[in-house]
């Protein structure tokens, strides 16, 4: 949520906020000109260069939308027995039909200068096309097979029009290319340029080379609503200034810097990218797909590769993500592959995930939030990551999430610093707990497999349903669980095994008791581990893909105050959940140890019941980029 406060700074605009929503997760954040650093209560790093913004976590791609400028879309429908022709022929050009006198040909550069249909086709080997209309009316350009190239500018440029429609005709391939460099200050710099509000629209190809800077850019808005598209660009590929909205097409984008950008950062409204369908392959340099303010995906196939992958190493000052939003990034639909040597998703201001299948790769966090994290119903699959999800405040409420991270695969973290200090023992530390972070799991399933914390809130946690499975660390520095605050558990199913040297466990009073218990020694990886009650029963059965120490299990069938046996060994068979099975045999498992539900943990340095000790890990700064 966006409030109606009055803006200085980058966004002197402002609009009123009209959301509805589901969880009452209001952050303030401070955003910076290109870049922000808060604390969770609003406080900014630089007051003097903040804005306040207050930002809903669950506002909708529709909520979000309704704040931004509407998108100004031009018609591309055309008769072809009543629009002028223009025939390029390699160094000159002809203009036939009843629009001929508007316009005007020297040598090889065509200018039209009033509104209608213009079909183009044929070369220019070294030439360009102007538009310079200035009466009310949209202009027109078909492109049905041109190929235009320039050594001095760009081949296309629209200096002025009220608004501008290119459409690629059935059936034609067409291609664009631009000089090799631009002045610093030029005005037009892009091999399609346009000054007006611009839809490119057909069934056609379009082939454009930047060879100065960009490839397409707007200094209005852009939008795109089908075509077949390949950009290849020593810059951004695809720009438009206020906005950037693709309906369709098939692109293929290659960026030295970004590959679809939205860059106006001085007013609220503007400044967007939404993506409704569509193919988009992307190879950048810099970031995939950059939002001044909001990006907002409900459809579409992206492939998305950014600063070379995951794998690769970027500077300090790049930003390599695959998908950035300064203030929203919220995606509800459509099949997302990225892969990026920065965040694979980030915002400033808020993350929201409520749809879509998302497989990504990232060099740092996989989704990375300054204010706010919310998760409802997405597929998020997490295959490499430094920190999987980090965020002030996060929320799982629906879908599958699985993380694979090198260091925490959950961290609630404001990135102040501020968090280092106790953890451990049955319910966390709570001296250290930074006050405004949490993390709240209330549904869906989540899995982790973490070389550092496996969930770790440098504040509170809570969880009240859903599925919760963590691999966790193998070395004693870290946990499965590491909880500097309160940490409670209401409903759902929690699994966490690691290492035993910090283990956490939910505090012995919430609503739903916890089994806890630690090895004398380490159990290897894909051992068996069985809960069985005072009757007999098995309760749980995991399968650890890693060496493991400690075991934290709770659910509905756990009844506080009872006494539970672990046995390691047996079989296990039926649904498996991250290595939580539906179903187990004990045959020749042995009973390892004991544990009393509510009671604290059986051994390492986990302590007990409101106890301390251990060392919450330390947050990431968010990049300020």
């Amino acid at each position: 949520m966006k409030n109606s406060s009055t803006r200085s700074g980058p966004f002197a605009a402002f609009r009123t906020a009209r959301f509805v929503v589901a969880f009452p997760i209001v952050i303030t954040l401070g955003v910076l000109a290109g870049c922000a650093a808060t604390t969770t209560d609003g406080t900014s790093t630089d007051q003097a260069a903040a804005t306040a913004i207050s930002v809903e976590a669950t506002a909708t791609a529709a909520e979000v939308m309704a704040d931004n400028q509407e998108a100004k879309v031009t018609r591309g429908d055309y008769d072809a027995a009543t629009a002028t022709t223009v025939s390029l022929d390699g160094t000159s050009a002809t203009a036939s039909g009843d629009g001929a006198d508007g316009v005007t040909i020297d040598g090889s550069t065509v200018t039209i200068t009033t509104a209608g249909t213009y079909v183009l086709s044929g070369t220019l080997t070294d030439g360009q096309v102007v538009v310079a209309s200035e009466v009310d009316g949209a202009v027109v350009l078909v492109l049905d097979g041109v190929d235009i190239s320039s050594s001095t500018t760009a081949a296309i440029a629209i200096t002025a029009a009220d608004e501008v429609a290119v459409v690629l005709a059935e059936g034609s391939t067409n291609s664009l290319s631009d000089t090799s460099s631009y002045a610093e200050d030029a005005d037009v710099n892009a091999a399609l340029f346009s000054a007006a509000d611009l839809t490119i629209t057909g069934t056609g190809a379009l082939t454009v080379t930047g060879n100065g800077n960009d490839g397409i850019a707007s200094k209005d808005g852009l939008v795109i609503e089908s075509g077949t598209i390949t950009v290849d660009a020593v810059d951004d590929g695809i720009r438009g200034k206020d906005y950037l909205v693709v309906t369709g097409g098939d692109f293929t984008v290659t960026a030295g810097g970004d590959g679809f950008k939205a860059d106006n950062a001085d007013e609220a409204e503007r400044g967007y990218i939404e993506v409704t369908a569509g193919t988009l392959s992307v190879e950048a340099t810099g970031d995939a797909l950059a939002a001044e303010t909001d990006l907002v995906i409900t459809g579409g196939d992206f492939d998305l590769t950014s600063g070379g992958g995951s794998g690769a190493t970027i500077g300090d000052d790049d930003s390599a993500k695959a998908l950035k939003g300064s203030v929203y990034v919220v995606v509800e639909g459509g099949t997302i592959e990225a892969d990026a040597a920065d965040d694979a998703i980030h915002s400033n201001g808020a993350v929201h995930l409520s749809g879509g299948s998302l497989t990504v790769a990232s060099g740092d966090d996989a989704v990375h939030s300054d204010s706010s994290l919310v998760i409802d119903g997405a597929t998020l699959d997490i295959t490499a990551s430094y920190e999987g999800l980090e965020s002030a405040a996060i929320t799982i409420a629906d879908g599958d999430v699985t993380v694979n991270s090198t260091d925490d695969g959950i961290n609630g973290s404001d990135g102040s610093g501020a968090e280092e200090g106790a953890g451990g023992g049955m319910g966390g530390g709570g001296d250290s707990a930074t006050s405004g972070v949490s993390v709240v799991v209330s549904g869906g399933t989540v899995v982790i497999n973490a070389e550092g914390d496996g969930l770790d809130s440098n504040g509170t946690a809570e969880i009240t349903g859903g599925t919760i499975v963590v691999n966790g660390p193998t070395n004693n520095g870290n946990g499965a669980l590491d909880v500097n605050g309160t940490f409670t558990i209401s409903g759902g199913t929690l699994l966490a095994a690691g290492s035993s040297g910090m283990a956490v466990a939910p505090t012995s009073d919430s609503a739903q008791s916890t089994v806890a218990a630690t090895f004398e020694s380490t159990q290897a990886a894909g051992a068996i581990v069985q809960l069985v009650d005072s009757d007999g029963n098995v309760v749980a059965a995991f399968e650890s893909t890693k060496d493991f120490s400690s075991v934290v299990f709770s659910s509905s069938d756990i009844v506080d105050g009872e006494e539970y046996q672990v046995y390691v060994g047996g079989t296990v068979s039926g649904t498996a959940v991250g290595g939580l099975y539906s179903s187990s045999e004990l045959g020749s498992a042995t009973s390892v140890t004991t544990a009393t539900a509510g009671e604290e943990l059986s051994g390492g340095m986990g302590g007990g019941g409101q106890g301390g000790g251990g060392q919450g890990g330390p947050g990431q700064a968010p990049p300020a980029n």
